[in-house]
């Protein structure tokens, strides 16, 4: 085990300011760069997307970092990796999975990466994920535009008098540069339940009653977090499945693993022709 594992403490266990904060170091030390300028967490379907942004400098195990865990969903990949943007000095910190909500560690470890991320100079974090959609022409593989979320997990990131505006979380000058990659992306409002089951139809009827396009078990505590630390948002959903009673087929999880499969071309260039994006607009 590498040395720059410290044991994290009772005191960092109630501040995970601190614990982000102490696993910032060991990522800066590990990855040789004193500031990342975006973070990417990736989802069901985007593993590819990391080798296409540009260059891996340093890759290091989850449990190598305070505050990490194992992946724990077939087909995410427990490692934290510093990469070079193609033709571009900045460096992107990607997270090749996440802890779920229904993992039952907490919010606090479901947004510790992000808080991670802030602490690494990150200013702008693209959130992907899988998920079942409610719309019928959007087939398993289609890439969709998070414009707005409804959070269905009775819990938030934020702790005490901390009043944080939403109105425009998942920014809108980070949409229109994806649209500017990709005019043929949608937008939709992506729904959160608790999971690890899959949703009833009747859960997913009421999603659509309420304004959702969308559902899947993560993302939004993580926004929610970002916004805190004054970071800008993109969301970006892989639509693996048909929701619950929009097809007449039962869901699984090795269908989400496929899906991602096929779409895995797509979607990383996607992804790594939004993150130059996202740099070049910054120059």
């Amino acid at each position: 085990m590498s040395s720059d594992l410290p044991t994290t403490t009772a005191e960092h266990d109630s501040d995970p300011t601190a614990l982000a904060c102490e696993a910032a170091d060991v990522i800066t030390r590990r990855t040789g760069a004193e500031r990342h300028d975006i973070a990417l967490v990736l989802g069901s379907g985007w593993a590819s997307a990391a080798d296409l942004v540009g260059d891996t400098i340093a890759e290091i195990p989850n449990t190598d970092v305070p505050g990490f865990h194992p992946a724990a969903v077939p087909g995410h990949h427990g490692t934290i990796r510093s990469v070079r943007v193609s033709g571009h000095d900045a460096r992107v910190l990607v997270f090749g999975t996440r802890t779920h909500f229904y993992e039952g560690r907490g919010v606090r470890a479901v947004v510790h990466p992000v808080r991670v991320a802030a602490a690494c100079g990150a200013s702008t974090i693209v959130l992907t994920n899988g998920c079942g959609g409610l719309r019928p022409e959007w087939r398993p593989g289609t890439p969709v535009l998070i414009r707005d979320h409804i959070n269905l997990t009775a819990h938030s990131p934020l702790e005490g008098p901390t009043f944080v505006d939403l109105t425009d979380l998942y920014t809108p000058r980070l949409r229109e540069l994806a649209r500017s990659v990709d005019p043929g992306l949608d937008e939709g409002v992506y729904v959160q339940f608790r999971g690890p089951h899959y949703e009833t139809p009747a859960e997913v009827a009421m999603a659509g009653i309420i304004g959702g396009d969308l559902v899947g078990m993560s993302t939004t505590l993580e926004a929610i977090a970002a916004r805190e630390a004054g970071m800008d948002v993109l969301g970006i959903s892989l639509v693996t499945n048909a929701a619950a009673g929009i097809s007449p087929d039962p869901l699984s999880h090795a269908e989400v693993v496929a899906a991602g499969r096929a779409a895995a071309d797509r979607c990383g260039r996607l992804v790594a022709d939004v993150v130059r994006a996202i740099v070049e607009d910054a120059a």
